[in-house]
């Protein structure tokens, strides 16, 4: 089911992709779920992603996807819009999720370019026109070539908005500045451009993108809203104080793959426990400490 009577939020500012956190016994832990909101609201983000790639969402069985999208649409009720990843390498199956999910209360979904069959781009187009036919709700494209190898070029991206209204954003996460500059330069008029680079959002709002669906901010909160609220502001003095402060921080928690390292910061800010589902595993002992280390500097 899906509400058609939905309101339609700006997706711009910053939007954080929640880890889902793991009891040790390997069950989702609602109640760190629940502390994990309360701390991402409590210090400034924008609206939540759940069940985006952070969120492990590979390792999630059909049930507690929907367990997890519930948990979320229920504790965030009436503080931040939630958005819903829904997207896979099987439009079909897509199409059926769309179909089967409690959507209702959903601000929008994020759906991301098919994985590992590596379509051409008049695939990408008709996957994406496919998913769009069946929803009302606001679809935010998302490009990660490091993750799903085929990259979705910035001229599919304008082909794909202009034919389908509901297609309202992007999370461009490319991590090329060049392609991400052809985009900012042919996007539609009102289209929302999102990085999906935590490392590049200050340069990249430089150039014209409306703000992040981020990782960082699970954890380095505040300064990481405040760092994107400053650059949108246009006071880059600010945000690149913040950019820089936040740098070594973010490179460590993706040095071992996402999102080892930002669960490790969320247990030490005691927030979750720091468990992963197979094949992900904890960052190791050394990273850690570099973490820590890192983390007491940050503090101090």
């Amino acid at each position: 089911m899906e509400s058609s009577t939905t309101p339609r939020p700006s997706f711009r500012g910053t939007g954080v992709a929640l880890v889902t956190p793991f009891t040790k016994n390997g069950f989702v832990d609602f109640k760190g779920l629940a502390k994990l909101i309360d701390h991402v609201i409590d210090n400034g983000v924008d609206y939540l992603v759940a069940l985006g790639t952070t969120a492990e969402t590979p390792t999630l069985s059909a049930d507690e996807k929907k367990e997890v999208l519930i948990s979320v649409l229920n504790h965030a009720a009436g503080r931040v819009p939630v958005v819903c990843g829904m997207g896979g390498n099987s439009t079909q199956e897509v199409l059926d999720n769309i179909a089967t999910y409690n959507l209702d209360g959903v601000a929008g979904l994020l759906s991301v370019v098919p994985y590992y069959n590596k379509p051409s781009q008049e695939g990408i187009y008709q996957h994406f026109k496919t998913i769009a036919a069946v929803t009302e709700l606001p679809i935010i494209l998302y490009n990660v070539p490091g993750r799903t190898v085929a990259n979705m070029l910035p001229q599919t991206v304008v082909r794909i908005a202009n034919e389908c209204p509901n297609v309202v954003a992007i999370k461009e996460a490319s991590g090329n500045m060049v392609q991400c500059m052809e985009l900012i330069a042919i996007r539609p008029e009102g289209f929302t451009v999102l990085s999906g680079d935590d490392n590049l959002v200050v340069p990249q709002v430089a150039i014209g993108f409306d703000g992040v669906i981020s990782v960082a901010a699970n954890c380095f909160t505040r300064d990481f809203t405040d760092m994107v609220n400053a650059a949108l502001a246009g006071d880059f003095e600010t945000a690149r104080k913040l950019h820089y402060k936040l740098l070594t921080g973010i490179d460590l928690l993706f040095a071992e793959g996402n999102p080892a390292g930002v669960k490790h910061v969320l247990t030490e800010m005691g927030i979750v426990n720091n468990h992963l589902r197979l094949p992900l595993v904890p960052a190791s002992g050394e990273l850690g400490e570099k973490i820590n280390a890192r983390m007491r500097e940050l503090a101090g």
